[in-house]
C-alpha cells in the first residue's frame, strides 16, 4: 500500500467485496478506525471483534469494495433488516482519505438500500466529526438522536426466567415458531422490522445464541447476543446486537437473561447499545449498572425518528 501512497491520480474502482477480502478488508477496518482515534497501535481499535465475517455470510450483497490498482483500499457493509437497513462500518485505509473513496462506496450502498425496498436507514458514527457527518448529509442522513453503547461487568448466574428458551436447543418446529413470534413482535415496533435472518445467522454461524421470552402463548421478548472472540462481541463479552420488549419489565428481564447467559459462557463483560430517544430503555439500563463506553450519533434517512421513540423498548447501536 505504501507504494501509491502519493499517487493520487490512481483510479478507484468499487466492486462487490468477495470472501477472500475479508481478512484484509477487517485489517483496513482496524487501521482506519486507530488511526482516526489517535490510538499509539491503532492495529488494537476493537482488537478480536470480527464484523465481517458473520455479516458477509448472512447477506454478501450487501459487502462492497474499493480497490487501486488492483489492491483493497477500503470497504463498506449494508446490513438487512425488512424494512430497516444500516450501514457500516465504512473504512478506508488512511493512504487514500479524503480523494472522494468514501464517496464512491455510499452511492451504490444507498442503491443497495433502494432496491431493497428500505423505508428506513441509518448509521452510526462519531458526533465529533463534522466531516462524517457532512458527508452523509450529501446522501440524506440526517443527525438526530445519541447512541450510548453501554457495558457492565456480569454478575453470578440468575436463575432460570419463566418462559425462556435459548434458540439452539429448540426443536425445527420450535424454531419456527419463535422466529415467526419475532417478526410479529418487531413489526409491532416498527412495520416490516425483520431480525430472523440476523437470528439464523448467529444459530447456523454458531456466534453466540439468541433469547426468547415467552408468556404463555405470547412472545414477550426477545435478543440477538454474540459471545465472545472473532464475532460481534469480543474477548469475554456478550453483546447484545438486538434485543426487543414489549413493555419496560421485559426488558428488565431479558436483561437479566443476557447477563446470566454471559456467566453460564465464561463470559465476564455485557454490552448493549440503546439509542436516548428511548428514554425509559436508557434509563432503565443505567439503573442496572450499565455505564457509557461509546457516544455516537444515529444518522437517519429519510430524517424520521423510526423506532427510536420513547416507548419503544429496543436495544441497538448500527454500528
Amino acid at each position: 500500500m505504501q507504494n501509491l501512497k502519493d499517487d493520487k491520480s490512481a483510479p478507484v474502482a468499487v466492486r462487490p467485496l468477495r470472501e477472500a477480502d475479508l481478512t484484509e478488508a477487517r485489517l483496513i477496518f482496524h487501521l482506519a478506525f486507530g488511526t482516526f482515534l489517535g490510538l499509539s497501535e491503532p492495529m488494537r481499535f476493537c482488537a478480536g471483534r470480527d464484523f465481517f465475517r458473520g455479516r458477509y455470510f448472512a447477506n454478501p450483497e450487501g459487502f462492497l469494495g474499493a480497490e487501486a490498482h488492483g489492491m483493497l483500499i477500503g470497504s463498506n457493509i449494508a446490513s438487512h433488516w425488512g424494512s430497516v437497513g444500516f450501514l457500516g462500518p465504512l473504512a478506508i485505509h488512511p493512504d487514500f482519505w479524503d480523494r472522494g473513496v468514501a464517496r464512491k462506496l455510499l452511492e451504490p450502498t444507498v442503491q443497495l438500500f433502494d432496491r431493497w425496498h428500505t423505508r428506513h436507514a441509518g448509521l452510526f458514527t462519531f458526533p465529533h466529526s463534522t466531516k462524517h457527518v457532512h458527508l452523509y448529509q450529501k446522501f440524506g442522513f440526517a443527525p438526530r438522536f445519541l447512541t450510548a453503547v453501554m457495558s457492565k461487568t456480569v454478575r453470578p448466574p440468575a436463575s432460570s426466567l419463566d418462559g425462556e428458551l435459548y434458540y439452539s436447543g429448540l426443536t425445527p418446529a420450535r424454531q419456527s415458531e419463535c422466529l415467526k413470534a419475532s417478526l410479529e413482535l418487531s413489526d409491532a415496533i416498527y412495520e416490516g422490522l425483520d431480525l430472523r435472518g440476523e437470528i439464523r445467522a448467529v444459530a447456523e454461524q454458531k456466534l453466540g445464541e439468541v433469547i426468547f421470552l415467552w408468556n404463555g402463548s405470547q412472545l414477550m421478548a426477545f435478543a440477538i447476543c454474540h459471545c465472545g472472540a472473532e464475532t460481534e462481541a469480543g474477548e469475554l463479552t456478550c453483546y447484545v446486537k438486538f434485543g426487543a420488549a414489549r413493555h419496560a419489565k421485559g426488558l428488565e428481564q431479558l436483561l437479566s437473561a443476557c447477563e446470566a447467559l454471559a456467566v453460564r459462557r465464561g463470559l465476564t463483560r455485557i454490552e448493549a447499545g440503546v439509542s436516548t430517544a428511548r428514554e425509559e430503555a436508557y434509563r432503565r439500563m443505567q439503573a442496572r449498572g450499565f455505564r457509557t463506553d461509546v457516544l455516537g450519533v444515529a444518522m437517519h434517512r429519510p430524517n424520521e425518528a423510526g423506532y427510536s421513540r420513547p416507548e419503544a423498548f429496543v436495544l441497538d447501536d448500527w454500528r
